[in-house]
């Protein structure tokens, strides 16, 4: 029987256990040692086949055991004991998150790892849309609470997104998604990928230059995997290249932009409106200059957010779990020297 060691709340995976009746669930703690376990008719166990016993007494004394597992369901950032964890057998690691740039691959031999890569795409799209077309239309500002001055006519005349150009960095679930959603709209679409691998979708214009990319770019969307090679991407030469009025938008992680570089593009005018989800530390200080700002608009990483979203992302873990039992290929395996 396969057996999955898991690391984070129990009940988040109680309907796994139940799906899967020909697979052993396992809960360990941060230091290795495990709590509970449950089979497939949803009962809790101990590790040795008894009843769960609620006693302090029975957990002290499973303290020095390290259960034996061949598949590991843990957390992006990794756990405490993480290393004594792998030594136990763990051939394949699945991080439940849709990045690995904050796991400590280094822990890691021979194992294979997957992510949740791709699970939340569409809400993220969603909000990379609806900050593009707040943009465009003015909002919140052209709401009114009280009776204006005049009906018909705008203070400032919306914009139309038919005609506007939106470059993405990087050429994943998310940028395709988002590509989706803004040629629908009438948007001209080009990405910046590393190879020149043709796009998923008809439509979507590849380069592999940043210079080509930002030049003629109405809306920029960091959309990209955080690597050594990507960290502080989009910096002062960068954003020097763009066609001032720039709407950038970061939906993928805070460190990709260097800071700095972008102040000063907003104090400029080279960069128009900045409409960001994550930031380089979260959460920010109180008195970080984003939360003021009046170009800034700061969301605390929630963009993935959406009904059922954890579910979405254990959903692609289940499915790689049942061609794990059945012998075939994984998807979802990350490129460890890529970082993605």
């Amino acid at each position: 029987m396969t057996t999955v060691l898991v690391t984070f709340a129990w009940e988040r995976v109680r309907e796994l256990a139940e799906r899967h009746s020909d697979v052993e669930f396992l809960e360990v703690k941060a230091s290795g040692q495990l709590e509970r376990s449950m089979g497939g008719d949803g009962v809790k166990r101990d590790g040795v086949g008894g009843e769960t016993s609620n006693t302090a007494t029975h957990l002290e004394s499973m303290k020095a055991t390290t259960p034996e597992g061949e598949v590991l369901l843990t957390s992006p950032q990794g756990v405490d004991g993480l290393a004594e964890i792998l030594e136990a057998g763990v051939r394949w690691v699945h991080v439940v998150g849709t990045g690995v740039d904050r796991f400590p691959m280094e822990l890691l031999g021979e194992q294979l790892l997957t992510c949740s890569r791709g699970a939340s795409a569409v809400p993220i799209s969603e909000w990379a849309m609806a900050h593009i077309l707040a943009e465009a239309k003015h909002l919140p500002e052209a709401w009114v609470t009280e009776k204006p001055e005049r009906w018909f006519f705008p203070q400032t005349p919306a914009a139309t997104l038919v005609g506007q150009r939106l470059g993405i960095i990087g050429l994943g679930a998310i940028a395709t998604e988002t590509a989706k959603r803004a040629m629908a709209f009438g948007i001209e679409v080009m990405a910046l990928r590393r190879t020149d691998k043709p796009a998923p979708l008809p439509g979507i214009q590849v380069t592999t230059s940043p210079e080509e990319l930002v030049a003629e770019a109405d809306c920029l969307l960091v959309a990209c995997a955080l690597t050594d090679s990507t960290r502080d991407f989009v910096d002062s030469k960068m954003l020097a290249a763009c066609k001032p009025g720039l709407h950038l938008l970061n939906v993928a992680r805070g460190e990709i932009i260097n800071e700095d570089a972008l102040r000063q593009a907003l104090d400029s005018g080279i960069v128009e409106r900045a409409s960001l989800d994550t930031a380089k530390s979260e959460p920010l200080p109180e008195d970080h200059w984003m939360f003021s700002h009046p170009k800034v608009r700061l969301t605390p990483h929630i963009s993935w957010s959406e009904p059922g979203a954890l579910e979405r992302l254990l959903e692609d873990f289940s499915h790689n779990l049942s061609r794990w039992v059945s012998g075939e290929p994984l998807e979802g395996v990350v490129d460890r020297e890529a970082g993605y």
